[in-house]
């Protein structure tokens, strides 16, 4: 027996109940409840639901248009074909915008023309952030299974940076509001300064090291000789000149918040760092951490011999340590977090569930699976399906 499907749209003032009394209605009905989907903006009610009945169910119809009448709510209802329902479709993201200054009817036109070029459809749009529209979730799903990701991804980037709104595209799956490990890089991520270049400094050796770690940064320079020669230009240095430079660096900016927030929330925190361990340290004392893996400098007679102890934290030795952490609190690798922004965090950011670029070189934000370039850290919490820190 053939049977008959109706798309019933409500539309008005919401208030409590109005669902109850649809669905109660429903139930009582012999037409069986296949799909339903529901949002309120700014204090309207937007309501949609497919029903399935074998035959023409008039009953239910004039049901439901006396339940709209009585709550003064408008109601519309149409027949859909069965094979619309079928068609296969692509996978499906999210679209994940945050902009502290207010997202923008230009930014939201732009980004659905990039998803509508490429055969991506918007299926439901979220503002996460309430009384103000500084956060959206973008659902989509892809009208076709052969969908280009990573030329939808290259062309959102470059919406992002135009209307200096961040964003990511996150796979619409288990785990995306169910991360557990943060790992952050050390410098000019965690903290605003390059260590190495601030001790330089201190020693009259800047120039010279300063250089060479820009080259390392933007993935010019083999990581780990680039440290061996830059430590090299620091011999001699008295150890006492760390803890004063210590106390001249700045946490970047958001950093106490967000750490804050997602400790609350339960999560692991880590440092992994190809910077020192005498900063590491501190501030994983300083900020509550749970782990922090660095470089150590061999310190003799209270003076900096111009080596390093220990095997060195290079890119390979980042992933490594995400992927022991990982295996040591028994966490999924798609439930890690980390961020960073230089070449030597690439291999961390792709073996962790969410990479984040934040704030980094450009051939960085080019490789990473995401990156925020224009936010405070405390934005990456959107990303995360937090709706922010005073939440918590």
């Amino acid at each position: 027996m053939s049977k008959e499907l109706t798309l019933f749209t409500i539309s008005g003032p919401d208030h409590p109940g109005i669902t109850a009394e649809l669905m109660s209605a429903i139930s009582k009905s012999e037409s069986t409840l296949i799909d339903i989907g529901q949002s309120i903006t700014h204090g309207l009610l937007s309501l949609s639901f497919i029903l399935e009945s074998k035959t023409k169910d008039e009953e239910i119809v004039k049901e439901l248009i006396f339940i709209a009448k009585k709550n003064k709510i408008e109601l519309d209802f149409k027949l859909i074909e069965t094979e619309k329902r079928k068609s296969k479709s692509g996978e499906k993201y999210i679209l994940s915008c945050v902009s502290l200054n207010g997202i923008t009817p230009t930014f939201l036109s732009s980004i659905a023309s990039v998803l509508a070029q490429n055969d991506i459809n918007i299926q439901r749009i979220d503002n996460i952030t309430d009384d103000h529209l500084t956060s959206l979730d973008i659902s989509t799903v892809a009208k076709k299974t052969d969908v280009n990701w990573d030329k939808v991804k290259k062309e959102l980037i470059e919406i992002s940076n135009l209307h200096k709104t961040d964003l990511a595209l996150l796979k619409d799956n288990v785990w995306r509001r169910n991360k557990r490990l943060i790992v952050f890089d050390m410098d000019s991520t965690l903290i605003q300064s390059e260590v190495i270049d601030e001790i330089a400094r201190a020693h009259g050796v800047y120039g010279e090291v300063h250089k060479i770690t820009e080259q390392a940064m933007n993935g010019e320079f083999d990581f780990d000789q680039s440290l061996i020669k830059r430590v090299s230009l620091l011999k001699g240095l008295k150890s006492e000149k760390l803890n004063e430079i210590l106390q001249t660096i700045q946490l970047t900016e958001g950093v106490e918040e967000f750490i804050h927030t997602v400790k609350k929330l339960g999560y692991k925190v880590a440092i992994i760092s190809g910077g020192f361990t005498y900063f590491a340290n501190y501030f994983k004392e300083k900020l509550g951490l749970d782990y922090a893996f660095a470089n150590e400098l061999e310190i003799i007679n209270g003076e900096l011999t111009g080596l390093v102890k220990g095997s060195i934290v290079n890119a390979d030795k980042k992933a490594m340590l995400v992927e022991l952490i990982s295996q040591q609190e028994n966490i999924n690798l798609e439930q890690v977090v980390a961020i960073g922004d230089g070449a030597n965090d690439l291999p961390m950011l792709a073996k962790a569930g969410l990479g984040i670029a934040f704030h980094a070189k450009e051939i960085v934000k080019e490789n990473a699976k995401q990156h925020m370039s224009h936010g405070p850290m405390t934005s990456i919490l959107y990303f995360l399906g937090i709706p922010g820190s005073k939440d918590i």
